[in-house]
């Protein structure tokens, strides 16, 4: 969400926004203990909570593809927990049926490319999830590609969510729980035996085991790494620190994201500018973390052949100053 749309938003329905909100600065966030967790999940609900009709979820959806469209990006694939505007748009399948649509507007108006995940709240009951798997996989047809599992990874087991991924991956879905942020490595590994997982939400923790980096790039899982986020909720220090090379030379394949750009300040450009400037990433090695993206995504084959051809053309060029 864009950080005057929030403010609008708020004064449309009278939502009091703390300073870390409304301060025109992103909030001061550290989430490597509950409390600050609980700090960064409040500050996420509050938001969230003023989106409170069709008309809402349809602006925030058109803003975020235009931000990324003036990104440079041409695919893009929203994780949202329906769960989370089922009370005010009258139920489950209206609230897909409205986030859904406004996927399909958002993509016709700016010409982005435009799918949806379905993420289960690991902190709800697993029966839950196989709710959110089942209608994942009816909307299959409508823009639903995969299926994810949000929220502390420190609270309880990704085994507990394997029959709710077994029936999404039944359903045709790919697998893309987040893991390997909060906690460490084993959490990666638990998404992948446990919740047969093609991508991993974050998983940049997977650098503190060597086979099992092995193992993420012999099956080429594809890691969704956020470097901003990573830095700001404190799982890394700076930003030299998050471990993109360790993982970029164990040839796990990446997908650079924001995560969460109102809370964290930055969105998707400010990322491979990150890994250049702090990592020294050169501009074929950041025109292969695009290519891994494109290869990671369930964009279909003729969408992906464009694309990869244009960061082809995009590495050919003659600006050597590219930005």
């Amino acid at each position: 969400m864009r950080p005057a749309t929030l403010l609008e938003l708020a004064d449309k329905y009278g939502v009091h926004l703390p300073e870390a909100l409304s301060g025109g600065e992103p909030p001061k966030l550290r989430a490597t203990d509950e409390r600050g967790w609980f700090r960064f999940q409040r500050l996420y609900d509050i938001a969230r909570s003023c989106l409170r009709d069709a008309d809402d979820i349809r602006r925030l959806v058109r803003e975020a593809a235009q931000e990324d469209v003036r990104d440079g990006a041409q695919w893009l694939e929203i994780q949202v927990d329906p769960t989370s505007y089922a009370p005010r748009l009258g139920g489950l399948i209206p609230a897909m049926e409205v986030i859904l649509d406004a996927v399909e507007s958002a993509s016709a108006d700016t010409g982005l490319g435009i799918r949806v995940l379905v993420a289960a709240n690991r902190m709800k009951h697993p029966l839950e999830a196989r709710t959110l798997a089942r209608l994942a996989v009816r909307y299959a047809d409508r823009g639903v590609v995969g299926f994810g599992l949000s929220n502390d990874e420190r609270r309880g087991f990704a085994r507990d969510f394997d029959r709710a991924f077994a029936i999404a991956r039944e359903g045709g879905l790919l697998a893309a729980p987040h893991g390997g942020e909060l906690s460490g490595a084993g959490s990666v590994r638990d998404c992948l035996d446990d919740l047969g997982a093609a991508r991993v939400g974050h998983g940049v923790r997977a650098a503190e085991d060597p086979r099992l980096l092995a193992k993420l790039a012999e099956r080429q899982v594809t890691c969704e790494v956020c470097p901003s986020s990573n830095v700001a909720l404190g799982v890394y220090e700076k930003p030299e620190d998050v471990p993109l090379r360790t993982l970029y030379d164990a040839g796990v394949p990446m997908a650079l994201g924001a995560d969460d750009p109102l809370l964290f300040g930055s969105r998707l450009a400010a990322q491979y500018e990150l890994v250049r400037e702090h990592h020294g990433f050169t501009d074929a090695e950041l025109a292969e973390l695009a290519r891994q993206s494109v290869r990671g995504s369930a964009a279909p084959e003729e969408v992906r052949t464009r694309m990869l051809a244009d960061i082809d053309d995009w590495l050919a060029g003659p600006d050597s100053s590219r930005e």
